[in-house]
């Protein structure tokens, strides 16, 4: 089997490395927008013509399902991209984990692109899912970048300045940009305060993941034999897995079991 997935960064590797674990013998094809990134700043409509480019890019390899890894993109283009792509390619969307979130009672706060805190789609999950339960709306500027080019400074830059914006009384905080869930534990640190219950991270990679098997019609086998390809796809071109995915677990951990070639 072959799995697709998209991104405007390197954001698709947790979920990258998910289904690698799920599935060690699916071949993985990973496209993202390094021309075009960050999306976060762009409009609706821009955002929208950009992942479907990344997603043609990726649909060329003939996968059997793609994981638009992106919740910007989710957030945004999941419509026209679904009436682009299916039901010939199943596409499977990245929402911020508000449903899981909001069922610990909270007080909750999303961690969330410019573009995605305050859009209509994230309401509307906060409106469907978290009725009576508090809600803070935290826009990171600039982390998303910060992840994708692996620059330290500015990443401890941008979660010192959401750290400062979400209430202290939070106990629980959801991941809503899928870049985010590369630095996870520095975000607990930032957030954590002292005397107060261990924080409850919520991320979507291992959810996405298992989605992807689910609509293709197969089930996790962690124990198949890997030996598979990984394609990587920047803008269009075929490359090897840039030296700033390298810089986290889930990168190294891809090259490890699935070699580009």
């Amino acid at each position: 089997m072959k799995i697709a997935l998209m991104d405007s960064g390197i954001g698709l590797l947790p979920a990258a490395a998910a289904v690698r674990r799920l599935r060690p013998d699916a071949d993985l094809v990973l496209s993202w927008d390094p021309d075009g990134m960050p999306w976060g700043p762009r409009t609706p409509e821009d955002i929208t013509e950009r992942a479907i480019a990344v997603a043609e890019a990726a649909a060329a390899h003939e996968p059997d399902v793609l994981i638009v890894a992106c919740n910007t993109a989710s957030v945004h283009s999941l419509p026209a991209m679904r009436a682009r792509f299916e039901p010939r390619l199943p596409i499977i969307g990245t929402v911020p984990a508000i449903k899981p979130a909001a069922a610990g009672g909270g007080p909750v706060a999303i961690w969330a692109t410019p573009a995605t805190t305050g859009s209509a789609y994230q309401r509307g999950l906060i409106e469907r899912f978290a009725d009576g339960v508090a809600v803070a709306e935290v826009a990171c500027p600039g982390l998303a970048d910060a992840v994708h080019h692996a620059d330290d400074e500015a990443i401890d830059a941008a979660i010192a300045s959401a750290a400062a914006r979400t209430p202290d009384d939070v106990t629980t905080l959801v991941l809503g940009c899928t870049n985010y869930e590369l630095v996870a534990e520095r975000i607990r640190a930032a957030v954590q305060r002292p005397g107060r219950p261990p924080l409850v991270l919520h991320g979507t990679a291992g959810a996405v993941a298992a989605q992807a098997l689910r609509r293709i019609g197969v089930e996790p086998a962690p124990e198949a034999v890997a030996d598979t390809t990984l394609t990587v796809l920047l803008s269009g071109r075929e490359a090897t897995l840039p030296g700033t995915a390298l810089s986290y677990d889930e990168g190294r951990f891809l090259r490890a079991v699935s070699p580009v070639r």
